[in-house]
Protein backbone atom coordinates (compact mmCIF):
# COMPACT_ATOMS: atom_id res chain seq x y z
CA UNK A 1 0.00 0.00 0.00
CA UNK A 2 1.48 3.63 -1.25
CA UNK A 3 0.99 5.79 1.74
CA UNK A 4 1.69 9.76 1.71
CA UNK A 5 2.67 12.82 4.25
CA UNK A 6 -0.80 13.22 4.44
CA UNK A 7 -1.75 9.80 5.89
CA UNK A 8 1.14 10.41 8.02
CA UNK A 9 0.12 13.75 9.86
CA UNK A 10 -3.57 12.36 9.77
CA UNK A 11 -3.02 10.79 13.20
CA UNK A 12 -2.01 12.68 16.76
CA UNK A 13 0.62 9.86 17.92
CA UNK A 14 2.49 10.47 14.84
CA UNK A 15 2.59 14.06 14.69
CA UNK A 16 3.45 13.79 18.54
CA UNK A 17 6.03 11.64 16.95
CA UNK A 18 7.18 13.54 14.58
CA UNK A 19 7.28 16.83 16.69
CA UNK A 20 9.71 14.96 19.25
CA UNK A 21 12.15 13.70 16.23
CA UNK A 22 12.69 17.03 14.87
CA UNK A 23 14.53 18.45 17.60
CA UNK A 24 16.63 14.97 18.36
CA UNK A 25 17.60 11.47 17.17
CA UNK A 26 15.95 8.78 19.93
CA UNK A 27 16.01 5.26 19.71
CA UNK A 28 12.77 3.36 19.21
CA UNK A 29 12.98 2.76 23.51
CA UNK A 30 12.93 6.15 23.83
CA UNK A 31 10.56 7.29 21.49
CA UNK A 32 7.97 4.77 23.22
CA UNK A 33 8.74 5.66 26.39
CA UNK A 34 6.27 8.92 25.59
CA UNK A 35 3.50 6.68 24.96
CA UNK A 36 0.83 4.64 26.58
CA UNK A 37 1.13 2.46 23.66
CA UNK A 38 2.75 -0.64 23.42
CA UNK A 39 6.49 -0.32 21.47
CA UNK A 40 4.96 -2.73 18.27
CA UNK A 41 2.11 0.29 18.31
CA UNK A 42 4.87 2.54 17.65
CA UNK A 43 7.15 0.39 15.79
CA UNK A 44 4.35 0.55 13.41
CA UNK A 45 3.67 4.01 13.42
CA UNK A 46 7.86 4.79 12.63
CA UNK A 47 7.17 1.94 9.93
CA UNK A 48 4.12 4.41 8.39
CA UNK A 49 6.56 7.68 9.34
CA UNK A 50 9.12 5.71 6.86
CA UNK A 51 7.09 4.71 4.39
CA UNK A 52 6.21 8.43 3.89
CA UNK A 53 9.68 9.51 4.12
CA UNK A 54 8.65 11.81 7.04
CA UNK A 55 11.63 9.18 9.64
CA UNK A 56 14.67 7.64 8.67
CA UNK A 57 15.76 4.86 10.71
CA UNK A 58 19.48 4.29 10.92
CA UNK A 59 21.09 1.74 13.03
CA UNK A 60 23.83 2.20 15.22
CA UNK A 61 25.59 -0.76 17.26
CA UNK A 62 22.56 -2.82 18.23
CA UNK A 63 20.47 0.16 18.55
CA UNK A 64 18.00 1.67 15.74
CA UNK A 65 18.02 5.67 16.22
CA UNK A 66 15.10 7.52 14.39
CA UNK A 67 15.70 10.75 12.38
CA UNK A 68 12.81 13.66 11.06
CA UNK A 69 13.18 14.13 7.49
CA UNK A 70 11.28 17.47 7.57
CA UNK A 71 11.66 18.08 3.69
CA UNK A 72 9.21 15.55 3.61
CA UNK A 73 6.50 18.16 4.64
CA UNK A 74 6.95 20.31 2.40
CA UNK A 75 4.29 18.63 0.06
CA UNK A 76 2.37 19.53 3.16
CA UNK A 77 3.01 23.15 3.34
CA UNK A 78 2.52 23.34 -0.45
CA UNK A 79 -0.77 22.24 -0.31
CA UNK A 80 -1.93 24.54 3.13
CA UNK A 81 -0.40 27.43 1.34
CA UNK A 82 -2.94 27.69 -1.60
CA UNK A 83 -5.85 27.03 0.79
CA UNK A 84 -4.14 29.63 2.95
CA UNK A 85 -4.18 32.43 -0.02
CA UNK A 86 -8.09 31.35 -0.94
CA UNK A 87 -9.16 31.88 3.02
CA UNK A 88 -7.01 35.13 3.27
CA UNK A 89 -9.14 36.26 0.15
CA UNK A 90 -12.30 35.44 1.60
CA UNK A 91 -11.89 36.75 4.72
CA UNK A 92 -10.90 40.26 3.48
CA UNK A 93 -13.87 39.77 1.44
CA UNK A 94 -16.06 39.04 4.44
CA UNK A 95 -14.28 42.09 6.74
CA UNK A 96 -15.01 44.40 3.67
CA UNK A 97 -18.42 43.56 3.58
CA UNK A 98 -19.00 43.85 7.35
CA UNK A 99 -17.47 47.28 7.63
CA UNK A 100 -19.79 48.48 4.75
CA UNK A 101 -22.53 46.86 6.18
CA UNK A 102 -22.02 48.80 9.35
CA UNK A 103 -21.36 51.73 7.92
CA UNK A 104 -24.75 51.16 6.17
CA UNK A 105 -26.11 50.42 9.38
CA UNK A 106 -25.18 53.32 11.07
CA UNK A 107 -26.37 55.70 8.25
CA UNK A 108 -29.74 54.51 8.22
CA UNK A 109 -29.81 55.12 12.42
CA UNK A 110 -28.60 58.13 12.22
CA UNK A 111 -31.10 59.01 9.82
CA UNK A 112 -33.86 57.64 11.81
CA UNK A 113 -32.82 59.67 14.87
CA UNK A 114 -32.93 62.74 12.73
CA UNK A 115 -36.64 61.95 11.37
Amino acid sequence: MRRDVFQAIADPTRRAIIDMLAGQSLNLNAVAENFEISRPAISKHIKILTECGLVVVKQRGRERYCEANLASLREVSKWVKQYKVFWTRKLDALEQYLAEDKSSSSKRNTAKQVS
